[in-house]
């Protein structure tokens, strides 16, 4: 803003190079002129100022805000994975989860590991023997 203040007061000593004075109708326009933009030029110094101020204040807001939001949601989140690893001790299995399945021909429950199970290998029913995951080939046999 200092370039404004700068150009101003240039205007303002042309205008008392040129030796402008009050006698004269368009020398008291020009001179209250001058002095309306040496005015306005203080302001805009002085609002710059202002806003550089409420900027660094905004910014320190925002500086502490996200501390705050770094230690709340930081102890939210460690608290919930806390509470994760507390069930899963107290149910014995903290890492292994469990499906449980009906078998399709006799309707018995069969419980599954989820790490441990394979697709490939031939999964039987405990209670009737035949196979948990029939293929379609299967199926159809069964059928004939």
């Amino acid at each position: 803003m200092s370039s404004i203040n700068d150009r101003v007061a240039y205007l303002k000593g042309l205008a008392e190079g040129m030796k402008l004075s009050d006698e004269t109708n368009e020398g008291k326009l020009l001179l209250k002129m001058l002095d309306v933009l040496e005015d306005m030029a203080e302001e805009l110094t002085a609002l710059r100022a202002d806003h550089d101020e409420l900027d660094e204040y905004v910014e320190s807001i925002d500086d502490d805000l996200a501390d705050m939001e770094e230690y709340l949601f930081d102890d939210e989140e460690e608290d919930a994975y806390d509470d994760d690893e507390d069930e899963e001790d107290e149910d014995g299995d903290e890492d292994d989860q469990v499906v449980v399945y009906e078998c399709p021909h006799c309707g018995n429950e069969v419980t599954f590991e989820i790490d441990g199970f394979d697709f490939e290998e031939e999964n039987l029913c405990p209670s009737c023997g035949k196979p948990l995951f029939p293929t379609d080939e299967e199926e159809e046999e069964e059928k004939e």
